[in-house]
């Protein structure tokens, strides 16, 4: 079955007024999708909606919301439960924050935690029960390749993005005979102004080791036709990551034994 032929109808986009959303957004409407832009500026939304439509003569409708907030998050949950044309969701908002763990606040911290996990997972949920009733739909979700290095990235944006990939890859296995095709995305250091948002410099990432948003996005719709579950869009040699998965599969006979280890006896 043809993928470009598969996806149309009404895509949502969270976190989609700038960078890796609106990108998104620009390039699934040049796809043939109709629009549904969710973000927390009301001004950058409609500067792009209206740019995106004028471009595509695609349908672009705005959703003002701070998915971090239940009442919003509720107000986008009951459009993607309703809206019968919607096939596609992408669960690309997100927080960070560069601060040490001792230094954070608890609110900070929750905040995170609300739009990195519980919306991710809400909205997800809303988008699935919907495209269970058609028989075919497709769920993107934007996790990090900061879940490689638990001992660098922000605790809980790290502990989130590690979330993203387990949740995905779950009910990717349970979903695909329903028709639904599920992704998660993991970039790695990509230029948009979410490192201004989370206080971090963006002159510590190495030279050459940033992406463009445009790039991210091409490689991984690219990877979406190709039917790729798990995404890392600049990896080149994929056997490392084979390899990764081998020595996790073959960790598991080994951790599920009912005696402990000998070096604890």
């Amino acid at each position: 079955m043809n993928t470009r032929q598969a996806i149309k109808g009404k895509a949502l986009v969270t976190g989609a007024s700038t960078g890796i959303g609106a990108i998104y957004a620009d390039r699934l409407a040049k796809r043939g999708h109709d629009l549904i832009l969710v973000a927390r500026n009301a001004d950058q939304l409609g500067a792009l909606a209206a740019q995106i439509s004028e471009s595509t003569g695609r349908s672009v409708e705005v959703v003002v919301a701070d998915l971090s907030r239940r009442e919003q998050l509720l107000k986008v949950e009951n459009i993607l439960r309703t809206d019968a044309n919607i096939s596609m969701l992408v669960n690309n908002a997100g927080s960070s924050k560069n601060r040490p763990f001792a230094e954070s606040t608890a609110d900070e911290l929750e905040e995170m935690i609300a739009l990195n996990v519980v919306a991710l997972t809400r909205l997800s949920l809303a988008a699935v029960k919907g495209f269970m009733k058609h028989g075919s739909g497709i769920l993107v979700n934007i996790g990090s390749g900061v879940i490689l290095m638990p001992e660098v990235a922000n605790e809980v944006y790290g502990g989130s993005k590690a979330f993203a990939l387990n949740f995905t890859r779950n009910i990717a296995a349970q979903l695909e005979p329903h028709g639904i095709q599920v992704q998660v995305v993991l970039p790695g250091a990509v230029m948009t102004e979410a490192w201004a948002r989370s206080g971090t410099d963006v002159n510590l990432v190495p030279e050459g080791a940033m992406m463009t948003a445009g790039d991210l996005v091409d490689a991984s719709l690219t990877a979406l036709d190709q039917k790729e579950v798990v995404t890392f869009p600049s990896l080149q040699d994929v056997s490392g990551w084979v390899a990764m998965e081998d020595a996790r599969a073959a960790l598991i006979p080994q951790i599920f034994q009912g005696k402990p280890a000998t070096r604890y006896a």
